[in-house]
């Protein structure tokens, strides 16, 4: 007899949702079992995401492998370690992706996926509360959106100079039109981090006698009767547990889940032979499909320090700004990744925007440690919304602790070349225009000397970062290249579902957090419609 009737492994945005949701009925017995720490000090302030980017206590700190189309370096993988998952830790823009997104999904097959499908999702999950319940904004959801408050003439200056350059403003990217440059709209509120910790699971805690929340509860693999998962085993204070379920769904991301299902015998046959790895069941997509997008700044000095929070957070400003924090809820500890955002494209003939940039007013020494430059600048960074070039995640040990061979495979498609190569030329052009003349200064990296196409695509390989948005793992849709059919069930295995950002068949044009929640949502949908 199963001792819940549900067992969700991974407390992050889409695991969190989707408990929360089942949670409703408190009849139903649900485990939720999160690897890291139930929280954080720092995770509720916005600007956690810079401080939190190398600590081992909220963040996995996977890396990837090294490979010749990134200059063989090894590229950060920041995850979260938290309830909450990466929404816990991360940058805190809010992107829903475009219409276009989930109707080629359900081109692909996966049925229920279309932008009709899941635009009503999108509105259940958000309280946006700079609208008015039109264009499909959430008026009730149960995390509040907000569009950045704070004001600086320089973002006024960057505003007009897109448009002398030749694109739009866009009152709102997250209507069906998302082409143009923008105030981001942000899952903070108030000057608080709305995570899926915060905004799901703590109320569902609260609320549902039939809910538990296990943290420090590490997944050692998935258990299973011939062709059936009946539930998990897990190491909690070293010791082994197991529990068993009516379903079981792996919602541990898109670096994790997939690991986790090699770990548990189901994968390619050979590569978990080589690891010592007993075949359970054969299905060779797993751990491949694997996107993210890569990520390319630029750095400009400018002429006002007073618009660069280089130098208004630096010294006696940063006691200043976090005074203004502590107080009103504002200023730089109060900031989303960028606060401003352009949705664009590389093209005329193109359909919808295929590139997205971020523009910030300052500047860091080092992605991996987000440490501020010591001279007052910006920067505006850009990644191609649809990367075709694809990787892989695959274990590397039978060790569950061990982390997985991560490989982006970055820029291998001629399109992404392109495409990159085009947003970087496209953030010289808005910021060269003439209303940045009073701020603009020289440009400090890569430098003017980087001008041909053949120099910025070398200069992209061997400086960009990931953004952070791993996906499409355990890819769904029918077929041999997939892993989960269009209810998220696992092919050819009952009682096994999979429900995170690994199994987006595509990338979404955008960051992933609002989708991931929304696939949680849509997870839960589906489950109460089956049982």
């Amino acid at each position: 007899m199963a001792d819940y009737d549900y067992i969700i492994v991974g407390a992050g945005s889409a695991g969190g949702a989707l408990a929360a949701r089942l949670s409703e009925d408190p009849k139903t017995k649900i485990l939720l079992l999160e690897a890291g720490a139930a929280s954080h000090p720092y995770t509720r302030m916005p600007l956690s995401f810079g401080l939190l980017i190398d600590n081992p206590a909220a963040n996995w700190l996977y890396q990837s492998e090294p490979e010749p189309g990134t200059a063989n370096r090894v590229i950060p993988v920041p995850r979260g370690k938290l309830l909450g998952g990466s929404s816990s830790i991360n940058g805190l823009v809010w992107v829903r992706g475009q219409p276009l997104d989930y109707d080629t999904w359900a081109q692909m097959g996966c049925r229920g996926w279309s932008w009709r499908d899941v635009a009503p999702l999108f509105t259940r999950i958000e309280t946006f509360v700079d609208g008015d319940g039109r264009n499909g904004r959430g008026t009730a959801g149960p995390l509040k959106v907000s569009t950045v408050p704070d004001q600086n003439p320089l973002y006024d200056a960057l505003f007009k100079a897109a448009v002398a350059a030749g694109y739009k403003l866009n009152p709102d990217y997250n209507s069906e039109d998302q082409e143009g440059v923008v105030k981001t709209q942000t899952s903070i509120f108030k000057g608080r981090r709305m995570s899926v910790a915060h905004c799901y699971i703590e109320p569902a805690m609260k609320r549902s006698p039939g809910l538990r929340v296990v943290t420090g509860a590490h997944m050692l693999r998935v258990l299973l009767d011939g062709k059936r998962c009946v539930g998990v085993e897990y190491e909690k204070d070293g010791k082994v547990v197991q529990a068993r379920a009516r379903e079981t769904i792996l919602s541990a991301g898109g670096i994790a889940s997939p690991q986790i299902l090699e770990l548990s015998g189901i994968g390619q046959p050979d590569l978990l032979r080589k690891h010592g790895i007993d075949v359970k069941h054969e299905l060779p997509a797993v751990g491949e499909n694997f996107r993210d997008h890569i990520n390319a700044r630029i750095i400009w000095r400018v002429k006002d320090r007073k618009v660069s929070y280089n130098h208004m957070a630096r010294g006696l400003g940063a006691a200043t700004q976090m005074m203004k924090y502590l107080v009103t809820g504002g200023g730089f500890m109060s900031l989303p990744s960028a606060p401003l955002l352009a949705f664009l494209r590389t093209r005329p003939e193109l359909a919808t925007p295929d590139v997205q940039m971020h523009l910030v007013p300052y500047s860091i020494k080092d992605p991996k440690t987000r440490r501020l430059q010591d001279f007052p600048s910006m920067t505006v960074a850009c990644y191609q919304l649809r990367p075709e070039s694809l990787g892989s995640v695959h274990v590397k040990s039978p060790d569950p602790k061990a982390q997985p061979a991560i490989r982006f495979n970055f820029l291998a498609d001629p399109i992404d070349q392109r495409a990159m190569v085009d947003g970087f030329r496209m953030m010289r052009k808005i910021v060269d225009a003439a209303p940045m003349d009073l701020y603009r200064d020289s440009e400090f990296s890569p430098g003017p000397s980087v001008r041909s196409d053949e120099e910025i695509l070398t200069w992209i390989r061997n400086n960009s970062q990931t953004a952070y948005h791993p996906i499409g793992t355990c890819r769904m849709g029918p077929g041999p290249n997939a892993v989960v059919d269009d209810k998220l069930r696992v092919h050819g295995l009952e009682g096994l579902r999979v429900a995170d950002a690994s199994i987006f068949p595509t990338m979404p044009s955008g960051n992933t957090n609002a989708p991931s929640i929304m696939v949680g949502e849509k997870a839960a949908d589906i489950l109460k419609a089956a049982s």
